[in-house]
């Protein structure tokens, strides 16, 4: 607060029994107004960038017939992909995530389940955890056949050979 006070953002005054109130100066509102400019820009420069390569990857599903997909980890990739999904071909059966499940059954409308053993007759998983998406890659390779493993290229997953998970030219 005091660096604020020091910038020009905010003036202290004091108030009845000891207490203090703050008030944004013009030079605060214009800083207020240029963060939040900048927030949302950064916000649609994600959603840009997460539909294209949600896009892209669930193209891929689709031109290789595969049709039930399932999403592993409920996030905001999640949900942009499941919004992009009604473009393509594909049935999202399920999203894989054991802390979402204990909050609501659904999401969006698909199943929320704990884990990949609730869900039956998939053809491939894609990676939607943002918060650890390596180690979620990694679980899902040594289970599963490694091809049907998908991960967007911005989460920068690298295979267990030492290359990046990529969907690209169809290698996996």
């Amino acid at each position: 607060m005091k660096r604020c006070v020091k910038a020009g953002l905010i003036k202290v005054r004091q108030a009845p029994t000891s207490r203090y109130g703050y008030y944004l100066t013009p030079k605060g509102f214009a800083e207020k107004t240029r963060l939040t400019a900048t927030y949302l820009s950064q916000s649609m420069s994600f959603f840009r960038l997460v539909r294209v390569e949600s896009d892209e990857l669930l193209a891929f599903c689709a031109d290789r017939g595969w049709r039930r997909i399932v999403l592993v980890g409920k996030s905001e990739l999640c949900e942009i992909t499941v919004l992009g999904a009604s473009d393509h071909p594909v049935d999202l059966v399920a999203i894989v995530d054991a802390q979402a499940v204990q909050t609501t059954g659904t999401f969006m409308g698909i199943p929320v389940r704990a884990s990949t053993d609730a869900v039956e007759a998939v053809d491939a998983f894609m990676i939607t955890d943002m918060t650890t998406p390596q180690k979620t890659y990694d679980e899902l390779v040594a289970a599963f056949v490694p091809m049907r493993v998908l991960a967007m290229p911005f989460l920068g997953i690298h295979q267990s050979s030492g290359g990046f998970a990529s969907y690209k030219g169809g290698v996996i």
